[in-house]
Parts: structure tokens; C-alpha cells; sequence
């Protein structure tokens, strides 16, 4: 007779849950191959392992599109929206990890960017990746499989420690700039200390949601709040705590507060990764936190979800307008954009949940190829991040200004470009009743949003430009980032159908 167990056997569904163990088995083995290996292997190993394991994750993405079930005893799930919100992070995984590559500035065939290879650190900066510093790969493929795992999380346990696993590697990559040290290290303290506040408030509301509910899984709170719809003040105290940590990591005013130091800080690599798929997990897990577990509360967190996107997306904008650092400007635009999302997550429908899938796709991929041609227009200090400094941009490389043009009015949501496309589709979910007051005041905020990216794009269009500016002639993987971001504001905007089909396709979250 055998020994009977008080527990039941644990049944993991490997398969369903490759794209997860690839990423995070790889973190693990890349620890191993930074203790044992040598330097010179180290250079070599940890790139193609990082790739490698991305590349698989993917594909496994791929094959998992049709799949909708629980899967590691109902901790995660496989669903439309986890697979597709999944693949975008690996994509923009990839394409952060060839930005970190990048590890030199080749002249040929451009004077301007050889004399950017001749200025001090105009090489170093980018040198994030793969020459000195191979100890950022496991720390960033554990940041990545912590990402995958937080939108797919379907108990707020689970979702708690995605939430650290991807969090912790994020505070020391911040720190690890090899220029301007200080700066770096002050944002990864600022970014540390708030991360850690905010994960202590949402693990406080997750136990008020227990104590109140009797269960941390997202179906059993869906079952209480349906059950009794009016649960008293532990369930609105609980919900309360559990937004508040879940609007610090999607960078909402006014728990914004890291974001511009964090991204002015951070080396410019990561920044362009972390603005990226930080904001697509986070919101993922929010998403389902809103529409599975509280969706029968609508009536209760709907207001407040209200004047959280309200302030976001006026402080983002008005903040934005007196910026001079353009790390700062996008950081503070990234505030803004997370109340156009919050937009979609008000309207607490699928086609509210459709219109935040297709702003954090478009957003995402813009936003990394913005911050990838930061990295090559360089000035005597190392990157040229203050305004000013873009004066004439279009004098020295017409097609740098015209790129990144092109990216400043998708991000102002001009119409033919994927930002038109992504404001339609959360502004149209949310149009109608007491709602249409927030979309209002989105269309209010965008507009002034307009005023400081036609800034940009006039100073570098029609200003006289400073002569110790250069713009470096940019590597493989700048170039591979800068024009899948490019190509995507293009062709979301202009055949919005491709997009929309496909997040039409995803269909809404298994409950």
C-alpha cells in the first residue's frame, strides 16, 4: 500500500509552458557560465545563449496560439491574450538584446561617424552587452522570463513573484552605466527603493483580497465578488493597495515618480528594453487582474482607474513640454501613453481590452527604435541627450532626422502611423456614457503632447546645429531595431487591419 500524500501530485504541462522554462532555464545556465567560464568564452557564450533561448521561447509562442487552458495546477495560464502579449515581449526582447550587442562604431563611408568614433566613450556607452560586461545576460534573461510569467499569472501569488523575478534584475542593470556612474547608480537606488515599496503595498493588498475573498486565485476573487458585489471595505482597501503597486510598474502618475530619473540614468540600452516590455507585462497583468478577477467590481474600480489615466495623461504631457533632456521627454511621454492604455482598461470590455493589446504592441516597438537612435548621435560628453543638442540634426543625417520624425508623430498619434491607430482603437472603446469625459481629456493631453514632439522635429529640421554634434553610423543590430520600429509605425498605421485582425484573433482572457 503506498504512503498517501496530504497533497495532491503536481501536474506541469511542459509543453504549454516552454517559452517560460526555455527563458529562465537559460538565466540559470548563463549564471553557471559566468562563475565557471572564462573572459574570453564569456564574450561568445553569453550572447548566443541569451539569443538562442529568445529565439526558441518564440517559436514555442508561435505554436501555442490556438491553446486556452490553466496549466501548472491553474497558477498560469495559456491563453489568447498571454500568448500574443508573450511573443511581443520576446520580439522586443530580441531586439533590446541586439541594442546591448552593440559594442563599437564603425566610420567607413560616413565622416560624421568617424569622428564619433573618436570621441571619449562614444563606444563605451553602448558597450553594454557583450565585450565588458557579461554579467548583464543573466540578469536580463531573468528579467525577461519574470516578464513572461507576470501576464500570464492567474493567482496574485504567482503574479507577485513574476513580478519580483522580473523587478530584481531590472534595479541592478539601471546601476550599471560605465559613464556617468553616479547618475547611473543615484536612479538605481531611486528605482530600488520605490520598486521595493510598491512590491511591499501590493503584497499588503493581495492579503487584504484573501482576507476578504478567502482566495488569491483570480477565479475564486471573480466568484467572491460576484457572489456578493458589495464586500465591504477589506476588498475595496485590498483593491485599492493592489492598483496602487500595479500603477508603479506601469509608470502612472502619480506613481511615476522613476520613471524620468530611471530612464535618464539607466544605460541607454536597457532604457530602450525596460520602457518597452516593462509597460507590456505590467499592463498585461493588470489587464487581467481588472477583467477577470475584479471585473464584477467594475462599478467600484472604474473611477478610480478614471483619474489615475486623467492625471497621467495631463501630467505626462504638461511635464513633458519643459523637459530638456529628451530621455526625460520620452520618459514623461511614457506617462502619458499609460493613461491613453488606461483609456481601454476603463471601458472594461473586450473591445476595451482589444485596444489596450493594440497600444502596447504599436507603443512597444515605436519606443525601442526611439531610444535605439539615441544611441548614435553622440557629442563630446558621450550621447547627446540634451534638446539643444538635436539642432540641425537633418543637416548632418537626413535620414536619422527623418526616422525619428517619423517615430515623434506615431508617438503624437498623427494619422497613417501605428499611434493613430492605437489611440482609435482604447479611445473608441471608451467613447460613450461618463467615460467620454476621460477620452476628452485624452484628446486635450494629446494635443499639447503634439506641441513638444513638433519641438523636436522643428529644431532638428530648421535650427542651426552644433558642430561638436555627430551622428555615428550605426551597427547591425541599431539598425535591425531602429527599422522594425520604423517599418511597424508605418504599416499599423497605414493597413491598421493587420494589427486589429490580430488582436481580434486573440479573443479574451480564459476565466
Amino acid at each position: 500500500m503506498g504512503i498517501q500524500l496530504p497533497f495532491p501530485t503536481p501536474q506541469i504541462e511542459y509543453a504549454l509552458l516552454l517559452p517560460v522554462l526555455v527563458v529562465l532555464g537559460a538565466a540559470v545556465v548563463s549564471v553557471l557560465v559566468e562563475a565557471i567560464a572564462p573572459e574570453s568564452l564569456r564574450r561568445t557564450l553569453q550572447p548566443l545563449l541569451a539569443f538562442g533561448s529568445l529565439a526558441i521561447a518564440l517559436a514555442g509562442c508561435v505554436g501555442l496560439w490556438d491553446q486556452r487552458q490553466l496549466v501548472a495546477m491553474g497558477a498560469l495560464v495559456v491563453d489568447g491574450p498571454s500568448v500574443l502579449l508573450q511573443g511581443t515581449l520576446l520580439v522586443l526582447a530580441i531586439l533590446g538584446a541586439l541594442l546591448m550587442m552593440e559594442s563599437r562604431v564603425d566610420p567607413a563611408g560616413d565622416p560624421f561617424a568617424a569622428r564619433a568614433s573618436t570621441i571619449p566613450g562614444s563606444a563605451d556607452e553602448q558597450a553594454f552587452g557583450s565585450r565588458r560586461q557579461t554579467e548583464v545576460w543573466p540578469l536580463f534573461l531573468f528579467a525577461v522570463g519574470g516578464m513572461l510569467m507576470f501576464p500570464a499569472a492567474n493567482d496574485l501569488l504567482t503574479a507577485f513573484i513574476a513580478l519580483e523575478v522580473f523587478s530584481l534584475p531590472l534595479y541592478l542593470l539601471t546601476g550599471m552605466a560605465r559613464r556617468r556612474r553616479l547618475l547611473s547608480q543615484e536612479a538605481a537606488l531611486k528605482y530600488f527603493v520605490l520598486g521595493a515599496f510598491s512590491s511591499a503595498v501590493f503584497l499588503f493588498g493581495s492579503g487584504l483580497i484573501y482576507a476578504a475573498t478567502g482566495s488569491l486565485d483570480f477565479g475564486g476573487i471573480a466568484d467572491a465578488v460576484s457572489a456578493d458585489p458589495t464586500s465591504g471595505l477589506l476588498l475595496s482597501a485590498g483593491v485599492a493597495l493592489l492598483l496602487v503597486g500595479m500603477f508603479f510598474k506601469v509608470g502612472a502618475a502619480p506613481f511615476h515618480q522613476w520613471s524620468p530619473d530611471v530612464y535618464q540614468g539607466a544605460p541607454t540600452a536597457l532604457t530602450a528594453f525596460m520602457s518597452a516590455a516593462t509597460k507590456v507585462a505590467a499592463f498585461g497583468a493588470l489587464l487581467r487582474v481588472m477583467f477577470v478577477a475584479l471585473g464584477g467590481a467594475a462599478w467600484d474600480w472604474q473611477p478610480a482607474v478614471a483619474v489615475i489615466a486623467g492625471i497621467s495623461m495631463l501630467v505626462g504631457a504638461v511635464t513633458a513640454v519643459v523637459q530638456s533632456d529628451i530621455k526625460r521627454v520620452l520618459a514623461y511621454s511614457s506617462v502619458a501613453h499609460a493613461g491613453f492604455i488606461l483609456t481601454g482598461v476603463l471601458a472594461a470590455s473586450p473591445k476595451g481590452l482589444s485596444g489596450s493589446l493594440v497600444y502596447l504592441v504599436a507603443y512597444g516597438f515605436v519606443t525601442l527604435a526611439a531610444f535605439g537612435l539615441l544611441t548614435i548621435v553622440r557629442s563630446p560628453a558621450g550621447e547627446a541627450t540634451d534638446v539643444r543638442q538635436w539642432n540641425g540634426l537633418a543637416k548632418k543625417s537626413p535620414v536619422t532626422a527623418a526616422v525619428f520624425s517619423l517615430l515623434l508623430l506615431a508617438m503624437a498619434g498623427l494619422p497613417l502611423t501605428s499611434g493613430f491607430t492605437a489611440k482609435f482603437a482604447a479611445w473608441s472603446a471608451a467613447w460613450g456614457g461618463w467615460q467620454t469625459g476621460v477620452v476628452v481629456i485624452g484628446a486635450v493631453s494629446s494635443t499639447i503632447a503634439a506641441a513638444f514632439y513638433l519641438r523636436i522635429i522643428v529644431s532638428m529640421w530648421f535650427a542651426d546645429g552644433d558642430d561638436d554634434v555627430v551622428v555615428a553610423l550605426p551597427g547591425l543590430g541599431t539598425r535591425a531595431v531602429v527599422a522594425v520600429g520604423a517599418a511597424s509605425a508605418v504599416v499599423f498605421g497605414v493597413a491598421p487591419q493587420l494589427l486589429l485582425g490580430l488582436v481580434d484573433d486573440v479573443g479574451v482572457f480564459l476565466r
